[in-house]
C-alpha cells in the first residue's frame, strides 16, 4: 500500500479517536462523561465546594443571628415558689428574731438595641405575691406587688459597637461569598485538568495498543525469515525483547489509566465503583484574545481585589477598637418607674410610688505609659501592609494575565510543531517499516522509530489539551471568557444568601 495512503488513514483513525474518545471499552451501559458534564458533576459532589459551601453557610447564619439580636428580645423570668427562714439579730433592741418569708412572682422584660446610637431601651414588669412574718413583732404582712420600669442606657465618648459588629459580619459574609466563587473557578480547572489526565492516560494506553500491535507484527515477520535462514537469530531475540518491553509498556499505561480514573471520580465525588466513559473534544479552534481587555476586565472583577479591600476595612475596625482601649467614655442611665403594692390585687395602684432615677458615669484614663500610643502605632503598621497587599494583588493580577496570554500565544506554535513532528514521525515509520520488511533495517533500529512516533502523537494531544488549559486559565485570570466574547460576571458565581 502507498505510504502516504497509509498515513491518511492513520490520521483519520487518530483524529477520530482524539474527538470522540471513550475511556472504557462498550460494555454494558455506562456513564458517557462530558467535560461540561464533569464540572456539573463536581458543583454538587466536590468535597472542597462542599466544604466551601458550610463555611458560607456558617458566616451566613451569623450575619443572622446578628441581625436577630437587632430586633426586640422578650423573656419572662417565672420564680414560682421561694421561701426563705433566717435568724437575724435586731441592732435596735439588741434581741435576737425569726423572720420567715415566702414569695412567688413573674418578671417580664422587652429589651430593644438601638443600632443608631448602640444604646439600649428596655421595659420590664415584674408581678408577685409575698408574704412575710416576724416573731419580733408577732406580725405576718400579706401583699401583692408590681414594678414596672421604662429603663434607657446610652454610651458616649465611644464608638458604636453594635454597628461595628454588624459590618464586620457582613464582611464576614462577603469574604466567605468570593471565597466560594473563587472555588467553583478553581473547580472548573481543576476538574479540566483531571478530565484530561484521564484523557491522556487513555491516549498513551491506545499508543501501547497500537505499539504492541505493531511491534507483534514485526515480531512476525522476523521470526518467519529466521526460520527461513533469511536473518540471524539475533535479530529474533531482539525482536522477542522488544515485544516483552511492549507488553510490560501496556500493562503501565493500562495501571495509569485506572489510576487516573479514580483521582477524577474522587474530585467529583463521584462513588467510586461507578464506571464511566468518557467524551472529550479536543480540536484546536484558535481564539483570539486581546490582552489590553484581559488586564482591563481583570483589574475591574478580580474578587482577590475586593477580598484585599475587605482586609483593609476589617484593619480599619481593628484600628478603632484599638483607640477605645483606655478610653474616656461614659454612659447614661436613664429610669422612668411607677410601684405599687396592696393586700388587694385590684388596689395594688390605688397609692402608686414614682421612681425615676438618672445616671451619669464617666470612665476616665489617667496614664497608661504609652500603651495606647504603641498599639495605634502597630495597628496603623499593620493597616499599611494591608493596602501594600491590594497593590501587589494588581500587580500580581496584570503578571498573570500577562503570562496566560504569552503561554497561549506560545501553545500556537507549539501544536504546529507537534502536528508536523507526528506527520514527520509517521512517515519516516512506515518508510523504516517497509525498509525492515525488506531486511534492510534491524528490528532495534525500527523499535526506535516506533518509540518516536509514540512520542510524537503523545506531545501533539498534549499540546492541544495545554492550549485549552492555557485559554481557560486566561478566562479565570480576567473573567472574561474569549470563546464566547462575555464577561463573567462575580454575582453571577456567588450562592445566592436568599437562596439557599
Amino acid at each position: 500500500m502507498n505510504p502516504l495512503r497509509k498515513l491518511t488513514q492513520r490520521l483519520k483513525i487518530f483524529f477520530g479517536v482524539s474527538l470522540l474518545l471513550f475511556i472504557i471499552p462498550a460494555i454494558n451501559a455506562q456513564e458517557i462523561l462530558t467535560l461540561n458534564k464533569a464540572i456539573s458533576v463536581a458543583e454538587t459532589g466536590s468535597p472542597d465546594l462542599k466544604r466551601s459551601m458550610l463555611n458560607l453557610e456558617q458566616f451566613q447564619k451569623n450575619l443572622e443571628a446578628q441581625r436577630a439580636a437587632l430586633k426586640s428580645r422578650f423573656s419572662l423570668d417565672v420564680s414560682p415558689v421561694g421561701f426563705s427562714r433566717n435568724r437575724r439579730f435586731d441592732n435596735r433592741v439588741s434581741q435576737w428574731y425569726t423572720n420567715e418569708n415566702f414569695q412567688t412572682n413573674a418578671l417580664f422584660r422587652v429589651e430593644q438595641p438601638i443600632l443608631l446610637t448602640d444604646g439600649t431601651l428596655s421595659l420590664t414588669n415584674e408581678f408577685g405575691w409575698q408574704s412575710n412574718f416576724s416573731d419580733a413583732t408577732d406580725s405576718e404582712s400579706q401583699v401583692f406587688y408590681n414594678n414596672l420600669y421604662l429603663n434607657f442606657n446610652q454610651p458616649i465618648f465611644t464608638y458604636n459597637r453594635q454597628k461595628l459588629e454588624l459590618k464586620e459580619l457582613e464582611l464576614s459574609f462577603e469574604n466567605a461569598n468570593i471565597s466560594y466563587a473563587i472555588q467553583r473557578l478553581n473547580l472548573e480547572r481543576n476538574v479540566t485538568e483531571f478530565f484530561y489526565n484521564v484523557y491522556m492516560a487513555q491516549m498513551n494506553l491506545n499508543i501501547a495498543k497500537e505499539e504492541l500491535a505493531n511491534t507483534q507484527k514485526s515480531y512476525e515477520i522476523i521470526k518467519n525469515k529466521v526460520e527461513a535462514g533469511l536473518a540471524a537469530r539475533e535479530e529474533l531475540y531482539q525482536a522477542e525483547l522488544n515485544l516483552a518491553t511492549s507488553k510490560s509498556t501496556l500493562q503501565n499505561r493500562e495501571v495509569s489509566f485506572e489510576n487516573a480514573k479514580d483521582q477524577l471520580k474522587l474530585y467529583l465525588g463521584m462513588d467510586l465503583y461507578e464506571d464511566f466513559s468518557i467524551l472529550a473534544d479536543v480540536a484546536m479552534n484558535p481564539v483570539r484574545v486581546d490582552l489590553e481587555k484581559a488586564i482591563e476586565t481583570g483589574l475591574e472583577s478580580r474578587m482577590e481585589l475586593r477580598q484585599r479591600e475587605i482586609e483593609i476595612e476589617n484593619g480599619q475596625f481593628d484600628l478603632i477598637r484599638t483607640k477605645s482601649q483606655n478610653e474616656f467614655r461614659g454612659d447614661v442611665n436613664l429610669r422612668l418607674g411607677i410601684s405599687g403594692d396592696n393586700p388587694n390585687l385590684d388596689q395594688i395602684f390605688d397609692a402608686p410610688t414614682n421612681s425615676p432615677s438618672v445616671a451619669v458615669s464617666f470612665n476616665i484614663p489617667l496614664f497608661d505609659w504609652g500603651e495606647k500610643k504603641a498599639r495605634i502605632a502597630a495597628q496603623e503598621a499593620a493597616i499599611e501592609s494591608q493596602k501594600l497587599n491590594y497593590s501587589d494583588e494588581q500587580n500580581q493580577i496584570i503578571i498573570g494575565i500577562r503570562q496566560a496570554f504569552r503561554n497561549l500565544q506560545n501553545q500556537l506554535g507549539q501544536i504546529e510543531i507537534a502536528e508536523q513532528s507526528q506527520t514527520n514521525a509517521e512517515l519516516t515509520y512506515e518508510i523504516n517499516l517497509e525498509r525492515y520488511e525488506n531486511g534492510d533495517l534491524t528490528g532495534m533500529d525500527l523499535n526506535l522509530y516506533q518509540t518516536q512516533l509514540s512520542e510524537r502523537k503523545i506531545a501533539y494531544a498534549q499540546a492541544l489539551i495545554n492550549y485549552k488549559i492555557e485559554l481557560l486559565n486566561l478566562k479565570i485570570q480576567s473573567l472574561y471568557d474569549f470563546e464566547t466574547n462575555q464577561s463573567i460576571l462575580p454575582s453571577e458565581l456567588y450562592l445566592d444568601e436568599n437562596n439557599q
